[in-house]
């Protein structure tokens, strides 16, 4: 595969963006138009996910890593700065390992570095949350536009749920219900081939890995882990973040993504004297239309297995 479906927004020096498992370009909406405002931002599907079709064969970090150089072989882009989310922020890694892929890499939250009982509780947690996806698919437009409904969804994945956008959330869940690649890779992910990692100066080029410290799939201990391997690697911590800096702190992204591709120096915190703003409140009517938003889901999802058993 030479080719993958992707967007090109904005002009300059050209960046990479790769999204995480059942994820799409549409991951990056937070913050693909202020990315846009500095370079040509190029974010792909990988294949299985969005509109590019699965590979041939097996889906794993070693071959997606091996597509996503054809690709950019192929579009006479290697050497490409790059960001990666979660599984993305694996791929980068890998590609980063190889050498002569990409330039620069900036890596959220990247998966790979569980061990021991962290492996099954990776996997089955997110394997859990997929099936209740795509059996609530029908409901997703009611249950993603309801604070406390999105926020039972979402608690996995984002340190504060109930700010994220309808949108970006029914996008993205509607994009994992239809990846034909979900199950294969996020088996491979758990067990399969082990990350492997770079001795120190072996990589010239900037890379820095950002963690969520509530990050609730990637736990934030596994950070260290990381940088043993990736040992030329500047680790970068998200306050009041989950798994997706991209979605809960979307302005700081930015800014550690500029920065660390420009080859600027990092500092602890891009903005110290930032004040989180103060948690939305949820009304009764909210928690109510909630409840009901989620009774409704076990409802449908009694009356389809009675039929289904009928």
């Amino acid at each position: 595969m030479n080719d993958m479906h992707f967007i090109r927004h904005g002009s300059g020096k050209p960046l990479l963006l790769l999204h995480g498992i059942g994820g799409s370009w549409r991951s990056w909406q937070t913050i693909i138009d202020d990315l846009a405002k500095e370079r040509e931002v190029i974010a792909v599907d990988l294949p299985g996910f969005g509109d590019t079709p699965p590979l041939p064969g097996d889906v794993s970090i070693s071959t997606l890593a091996d597509a996503v150089t054809e690709f950019l072989r192929h579009h006479n882009l290697l050497g490409i700065d790059a960001v990666g989310s979660s599984m993305g922020a694996r791929l980068v890694l890998e590609l980063a390992r190889r050498g002569g892929v990409l330039g620069a890499v900036v890596s959220l939250d990247p998966g790979g570095f569980w061990r021991g009982w962290e492996i099954p509780a990776f996997y089955y947690s997110v394997a859990g949350s997929i099936r209740l996806i795509r059996a609530l698919q029908p409901l997703m437009p009611a249950l993603t536009g309801n604070v406390i409904s999105r926020s039972v969804l979402f608690a996995q994945f984002s340190a504060k749920p109930w700010r994220l956008s309808q949108k970006a959330t029914l996008d993205e869940v509607r994009t994992y219900a239809a990846s034909p690649s979900f199950d294969e890779l996020l088996y491979n992910l758990a067990y399969g081939e082990k990350q492997q990692g770079a001795p120190k100066g072996t990589i010239r080029e900037p890379l820095v890995i950002g963690w969520g410290r509530q990050d609730r799939v990637c736990f934030p201990y596994q950070a260290q882990r990381a940088l043993k391997l990736f040992p030329d690697a500047q680790l970068y911590w998200f306050d009041e973040c989950g798994h997706l800096p991209q979605w809960d702190q979307p302005q700081e992204t930015v800014q550690l993504i500029l920065r660390a591709i420009s080859g600027q120096q990092i500092p602890e915190k891009l903005s110290a004297s930032r004040s989180p703003q103060p948690a939305r409140s949820l009304n009764k009517a909210a928690v109510v239309g909630g409840v009901l938003a989620l009774l409704a889901g076990g409802v449908w999802l009694a009356a389809r297995q009675s039929r289904q058993v009928a």
